[in-house]
């Protein structure tokens, strides 16, 4: 689906809809309708129906562009699941008259735009070339010689000549130019799930962004199983601790000094590849665990001291300041969760370390198959070749996947009046709101979920060690006393274990 518009007093107005399903078009025009919101509902009715049911809809650009206008029709017409990520808009599922369908953002499978895309994959339909600043509420039904050259985005001479004309209709252009982006992103996204499918036996459309699909394809197809074991609770939040993002620095240049510009090949999967990650069962520590073993490795938390003569600290923390959570590269002193191989490598700057606690791992080098296999796929395809454009993309992908939180907020589409109901209870963080007219979009989450307790500030609620402790007792006395127990004494004590490690889990 591609949707065009045009400004009018700073807001975008859509004023053409077209969507392709792989062997028809259809297009919707503004000046056959009434409104903008109008020919969208028309364009959403007719997708709508038995024979697309759980379809999805790539609209390429949706988070950045389109999301929020077609939100708002969709939250007024259906009934509509978001999925939002560092503000994006990533997908939104839509159930209208029964049937659903999902909206997604193709650009977070394929970055890049739609007019390289085409080209990277040699699709048959590229995309075309169009003045969208000429687009205006009075030149929607315009008829005359084309528009200035001025007006289109990354045209030649040649090729504005080859579209020139002195009878050029703005309304049947509008929908040519709209009807070829779908056509060509459909042939994208095919081609695209054909590569994939015949590579990894790995379906594109169960994965909404390129990270969770590279991640599926190295669960699926490159890693060893009992490798990495899936931490939560307090242990996942000890870790990321140590979690802070790439560093960036700047530099002021000056007049005399000559500047050089580097470009290391494939920095991220070379560092995959070579370099020992953390595997199996991590193992608590209390007290300085180099003194036990000179090769710990793992994370510990530290009192640091960074030694004041560097121009360019290589450690950082999270700051709490007035306008949120930063990341700095501080000097002086703090204490912090470090990873043992950044720890040594800031030794080597004059940084020292009072190790306090920790938790150490197994080493393994888990990726290198994974790096390998994408690498000499790039080596075997020219740079013109989708399969290099492909490797290079899920090589850079996968390893961010690993860092993710895996709670997120809860959204909610309500009535203003279920809003404000929302806002009294104390039980709930509201984290954001988008307006949607009539509706309103929050982004939310229960206070006990306890997400994050350095980045939100939020506490533990429940003692582990006295829940635990419990547990123990009450097997304990079940084991022993097995013997003598009735049988609906024995279930009934056996339900009421699972019930306390139900909740303590929150399944």
């Amino acid at each position: 689906m591609d949707i065009e518009t045009f400004i009018k007093d700073g807001v975008h107005i859509p004023y053409c809809i077209s969507w392709y399903d792989g062997e028809n078009t259809f297009s919707y025009y503004l000046t056959d309708y009434i409104n903008s919101n109008e020919m969208i509902f028309q364009a959403i009715s007719d997708l709508m129906i038995k024979k697309y049911d759980n379809y999805k809809v790539y609209i390429h650009n949706l988070a950045n562009f389109d999301a929020i206008f077609l939100l708002k029709l969709l939250a007024e017409i259906g009934i509509c699941h978001p999925i939002i990520h560092h503000d994006k808009i990533i997908s939104i599922g839509f159930n209208m008259n029964g049937y659903v369908v999902q909206f997604r953002d193709s650009q977070q499978l394929l970055i890049g735009s739609l007019a390289k895309l085409g080209v990277s994959f040699g699709v048959k339909t590229l995309k075309s070339y169009f003045p969208y600043n000429f687009a205006a509420e009075d030149t929607l039904n315009y008829i005359g010689p084309t528009p200035s050259i001025s007006l289109f985005k990354g045209i030649s001479d040649e090729e504005y000549e080859g579209v020139f004309s002195y009878t050029w209709n703005f309304k049947a252009e509008t929908i040519r130019y709209c009807e070829i982006d779908c056509i060509s992103l459909f042939q994208v996204v095919l081609k695209f799930n054909e590569l994939i499918f015949g590579l990894f036996n790995i379906n594109i459309h169960k994965y909404p962004t390129l990270s969770s699909l590279a991640f599926a394809i190295f669960r699926s197809n490159f890693l060893t199983e009992d490798t990495i074991p899936q931490l939560s609770g307090q242990v996942a939040k000890d870790l990321r601790l140590s979690f802070t993002g790439g560093a960036c620095d700047m530099y002021i240049p000056h007049a005399d000094n000559n500047l050089f510009a580097y470009d290391v090949n494939s920095l991220y999967p070379s560092m995959m590849k070579e370099y020992d990650m953390p595997i199996g069962k991590p193992t608590f520590f209390e007290g300085d665990i180099r003194l036990i073993d000179q090769n710990a490795f793992g994370f510990f938390f530290c009192n640091i001291i960074a030694p004041e003569n560097l121009d360019h600290p290589i450690l950082q923390t999270h700051v709490k300041t007035n306008d949120g959570v930063r990341t700095i590269a501080p000097l002086g002193q703090w204490s912090d969760m470090n990873f043992s191989q950044e720890m040594d490598n800031a030794i080597k700057f004059g940084y020292n370390f009072e190790i306090l606690w920790g938790y150490t791992f197994e080493k393994g080098k888990i990726f290198n198959k994974f790096v390998e296999s994408l690498y000499n796929l790039r080596l075997q395809y020219p740079k013109t070749d989708p399969l290099n454009y492909i490797a290079k993309l899920l090589s850079n992908a996968a390893y961010g996947k690993f860092g993710m939180i895996d709670s997120f907020p809860d959204i909610s589409i309500i009535s203003i009046q279920e809003y404000q109901e929302l806002e009294k209870d104390i039980n709930i963080d509201i984290i954001d709101t988008i307006n949607l007219g009539e509706k309103i979009l929050v982004k939310h989450r229960s206070i006990q979920k306890d997400i994050n307790p350095m980045l939100d500030g939020y506490k533990e609620t429940h003692n582990v060690s006295q829940l635990l402790q419990l547990l123990q007792l009450m097997l304990e006395f079940i084991w022993v006393n097995s013997k003598i127990i009735q049988n609906s004494t024995y279930i009934i004590l056996i339900l009421i274990v699972f019930i306390l490690i139900k909740n303590y889990l929150k399944i």
